[in-house]
Order: C-alpha cells, then structure tokens, then sequence
C-alpha cells in the first residue's frame, strides 16, 4: 500500500509574505503540520485549514516527532514538517529523513530562504562583489554541537570572505577575537536579530565594537552575524550604522556581464 509523501518545509526567515508559492499551498493542504513554535511565527501556521491538526515539535524528542508523522502518513494524511529557514541549513532533518526511510515512507524536501539572503536583502548588498569578495561561508561557532576542528572559525576567517555565522550569539566575544585574528579591526559586521519578523533589530558595526554592541543589545538568540567587505558598499542603508562607506560601482568592482566590451554567448 503507499502512503501519501511527507513534506519538510521551509519557511524562510520569519516573513510570511516570503513563503514559497509551494510551501504555502503545502501548509494550506496539510491534514497535520508540526512547527517549532520558538522559530516560525502564529502568522504562518494561521494559514492552515481550520480542521487541520496543528502540533508544536519544540517539546518533542527525535522519537516522538517520528512515530507522529509515521503514524499520520500511515492513516492517509498529508503531513507537513515547518522548519524557519531552509531545512538543510541546521534544521536537523537528516535524522528525521533517516527515520523516515527507515519506516518506509516517502519524503519530499521543499526550500526555504535563508537568514543569509534576507539579510543581504535588507542590508541592500551582493555578497559577492567582483575582485573584492567571491566567496560566501555559512558556519556557526561550537556550542552544544561540536564544529570540526578542520572548519574553526578562526581558518575560515583567514579567507576574509562574506562570513556568515548561525547560533553563536552566546558566543559572540570568541567570536570577535577569532575574527580579528584575519579581519581589520574597521571591517563591518551586521548584526541581524530575528530576521523577518516584527521586532527584527539590524546594527551595523566595526568588528572591533561587535562583542559589546551585541552584548549590549541583549542579542543572545535568533541572530545572524553577517561579517564582510562588501557591507561598506554605498547601497548599504545609513540607518543601520557606521557611516563609511564605498564607491562599488567604479570600474574595479563592476562585473564584466554589462559590461560593453565584454562578449557572451547572448549578447550580439
């Protein structure tokens, strides 16, 4: 017999207008949604139907969460797993694939925007500028889970790169020390508190003051640590902070797609 397909959702950021077109039609359909409510807002979840089952899965262990969707899926519903973000960054969901495949079941995993990208968004930065920064690296500090010795902050902060860092605000004065070890003391870091949603907080500040401004905030959750040349760009909104700011659109850091004496495959 087969049973219908689960889905593992993401929901971006906290933004419901930022939705996927599927992601909404999932959480519209589904028979049983299961949200950790800590991470994705009322709003959101309001979108189900009225008849649907609605469960919170921050109190739930691995186990537990499991043998609910298993149990669901068997008895003909649709299920609809919400993670914030996307699935695949932190989400632990691989466990809960594992099991899944383990019970026979068939899953479908739906992408979410990423913290990283609305941030970029608000901030009004490409995080990739030519000749000044190519390379972006998601990672995290260690806390309860153990980062790999060879990805320690401080060997991936030696790329000078667009760093962008996940649950680490706990750790945010090892964060600044291991960061100063490659980045000037001058480079901007964006602090990006609970991204998406109606408190969300931006402060844009030298790395050199990152620790205390944070700090000082009270930003111990829900932030994104966005660190990187490219926030001195002159799109950069002055509201958020540290006024410098540079030409980017001067010939040195303009891409070569637009630009006239450069030849593509589309351009006659």
């Amino acid at each position: 017999m087969a049973f219908p397909k689960i889905y593992i959702v993401g929901v971006g950021p906290g933004d419901p207008e930022l939705l996927t077109v599927k992601a909404d039609s999932l959480i519209r359909s589904a028979d049983l949604i299961l949200y950790t409510d800590s991470l994705i807002p009322p709003e959101i979840v309001a979108i189900a139907r009225p008849e649907a089952t609605v469960l919170r899965a921050a109190d739930k262990n691995l186990e537990e969460l499991l043998a609910v969707m298993i149990e669901a899926a068997k008895a003909g519903k649709r299920v609809v797993r919400l993670h914030d973000g996307d699935p695949c960054f932190y989400g632990a969901i691989q466990e809960q694939m594992v099991g899944l495949l383990a019970a026979g079941l068939e899953f479908e995993v739906v992408p979410g925007v990423s913290a990283y990208q609305l941030a970029a968004a608000r901030l009004r930065v490409e995080l990739t500028v030519p000749e000044r920064v190519q390379t972006i690296i998601l990672s995290r500090l260690t806390g309860r889970t153990v980062v790999p010795e060879s990805e320690e902050l401080a060997s991936l902060a030696a790329h000078r790169s667009s760093l962008c860092l996940y649950l680490s605000a706990k750790h945010v004065v090892q964060m600044q020390a291991r960061l100063l070890l490659h980045y000037p003391p001058q480079t901007p870091v964006a602090i990006c508190y609970r991204l998406g949603w109606v408190d969300e907080r931006i402060l844009l500040v030298p790395l050199a003051e990152l620790a205390v401004r944070s700090e000082a905030a009270g930003f111990v959750r829900s932030t994104l640590y966005v660190v990187s040349p490219a926030l001195m760009a002159e799109t950069v909104p002055t509201e958020y902070g540290y006024p410098e700011r540079l030409a980017f659109c001067e010939e040195s850091g303009r891409s070569r797609l637009y630009s006239p004496g450069h030849d593509r495959l589309f351009k006659p």
